[in-house]
């Protein structure tokens, strides 16, 4: 049997696409006891590899600061009549990093036990002066030169590492106490393929997955109400509402790809939602290639979807869009400052314009732009597009609205973290073309939500900014935002953000 290819899905058929967005619209409403467990599950968790990088990056810059204050106290790190007291501390450094990852000294679920980190500690420093003074002998080195200096970086290194150790388990304890550093997941599809998989991650040592529930269409003795000890908390639909609730990781879906509609259809409902999306192989008899399986502890899977923009991806994006949002406000301060005083004087009214939008996993969020309307016109729904020569739109406004200066107060909604400096534009919920909602019209469209919106982005830049007054338009937008989605590094995002003052200059789609 050959792997599946889920995105022969999402072009199939237009009665999946209608299906999937009445789905959206119908998923609201979910039981009180799924929303019930979506609020036990509303705390972000930390992701262990973060965590464990963290600590890594922390392990290195202690070893090779501690060399560098050894050599200013004592002198030293000599080799062969050369001092080095810059390259000895990095050597270390990266040195004590591969010590310590061979001996297992970076498994966060086993961080909260100090005493036998201390040891791999203390062993791998250990190690690394012995193996400078091997070095030092093999050279000809005088171990005299060496001495005082590597007894300061082995003493002040062994110290000030075994506090960080002890704060950090204390951090750690905590975090497994609260539950953060748990990876949590939902199992799509019950009886007993979803009990046989709960009893092996539950079997396995060291288990960092917390199940939150099931959900399954069926409603039958092959699926019933209560599996392995966890209840069924809704269709397939209600997962989409329930992920919104709560912060999840990941979906096992336990259903046999043999049964191939039936698991395409639950997957064009579910690619939308920001998770890693795996079908389970442990009942299938499948024949993929061996590297097409990932593992979610022991449990074999084959991975569907991944979460775009996850973990180090995220976290560079979000400093990124810190640093660059906090530079241009106070480069642009001026024309803020002067923006605000020419909107206050053309017309009466807010100098801001606060409207709600979709953000991130569809949930609402209040954008900023400069007033560019009369305020007794502002249209909070966006029900009907500003068009060319549209007498709503104010003197200044339609300056600003060209310009897209109109759009800088988003700086600081990217600060607050509800924007990212790029990504698919934020649309106002309901919004409307041709009389039918957006997502009726374009296929895929809820899926522009698994990343944050941006103030810019690679739609944008090849030309579909303005007004949406037709289907294709939209079409364009989306497949944009998607190929973003799915193609997206910090450089995609430097680029956009490179040519997006030049791409400002076509005005023909703005007004």
């Amino acid at each position: 049997m050959q792997a599946l290819d889920p995105k022969t899905a999402f072009s199939s058929s237009a009665v999946l696409a209608t299906a999937q967005e009445e789905d959206f619209r119908s998923s609201s409403q979910i039981s009180d006891l799924a929303r019930e467990v979506a609020s036990e599950f509303s705390t972000t968790t930390y992701a262990p590899m973060m965590v464990r990088g963290l600590v890594q990056l922390s392990d290195f810059l202690i070893v090779m600061i501690m060399g560098l204050t050894a050599y200013s106290i004592a002198g030293g790190a000599q080799l062969a009549g050369y001092e080095m007291p810059l390259t000895f501390p990095i050597v270390g450094a990266a040195l004590f990093m591969l010590f310590m990852l061979s001996a297992d000294g970076y498994n966060v679920h086993e961080m909260n036990n100090m005493a036998p980190h201390l040891g791999k500690v203390i062993g791998s420093m250990t190690m690394l002066v012995v193996l400078f003074l091997l070095v030092g002998f093999l050279s000809g080195t005088d171990l005299e030169q060496n001495r005082a200096w590597l007894g300061i970086w082995f003493t002040l290194g062994l110290a000030v590492m075994c506090s960080m150790r002890a704060v950090e388990t204390l951090f750690i304890r905590r975090w497994q106490a609260d539950g953060r550093l748990e990876r949590r997941a939902v199992i799509v599809g019950g009886g007993r393929p979803a009990a046989e998989i709960i009893e092996s991650l539950e079997a396995q040592e060291n288990n960092d997955i917390r199940i939150c529930g099931i959900f399954d269409d069926r409603d039958d003795d092959r699926s019933p109400a209560i599996v392995a000890g966890y209840p069924k908390l809704g269709t397939v639909s209600d997962l989409v509402e329930f992920s919104r609730l709560c912060k999840i990781d990941m979906l096992i879906v336990t259903i046999p790809v043999t049964a191939e509609n039936r698991v395409l259809q639950m997957l064009h409902k579910l690619w939308v939602l920001p998770l890693d999306i795996h079908l389970s192989a442990h009942m299938n008899k499948m024949q993929f290639r061996r590297r097409t399986y990932s593992y979610v502890g022991n449990l074999p899977t084959v991975p569907v979807f991944a979460k775009p923009i996850a973990n180090w991806g995220s976290l560079f994006k979000r400093a990124f869009d810190v640093v660059v949002a906090a530079t241009a406000i106070l480069v642009l301060s001026p024309l803020l400052v002067g923006t605000a005083i020419a909107i206050k004087r053309d017309s009466k009214g807010p100098i801001i314009f606060k409207q709600k939008r979709l953000g991130f996993n569809n949930e609402e969020v209040v954008v900023y732009k400069f007033r560019s309307l009369y305020h007794e016109s502002s249209d909070q729904k966006a029900q009907k597009s500003v068009t060319k020569n549209d007498n709503r739109v104010t003197k200044i406004g339609r300056f600003i609205r060209k310009t897209s200066i109109d759009e800088l107060p988003q700086l600081f909604n990217v600060l607050s973290g509800t924007l990212s400096l790029v990504g698919p534009r934020p649309h106002v919920p309901h919004q409307q073309t041709n009389n039918k909602l957006f997502e009726e019209v374009a296929d895929g469209y809820m899926a522009r939500h698994k990343v944050k919106p941006g103030i810019t982005g690679w739609a944008q830049i090849h030309g579909w900014r303005g007004e949406i007054d037709d289907p294709e338009k939209l079409k364009q937008r989306v497949q944009h935002d998607i190929y973003y989605i799915e193609n997206w590094s910090l450089s995609m995002d430097l680029y956009i953000l490179a040519v997006t003052p030049l791409k400002l200059l076509n005005q023909d789609n703005a007004y």
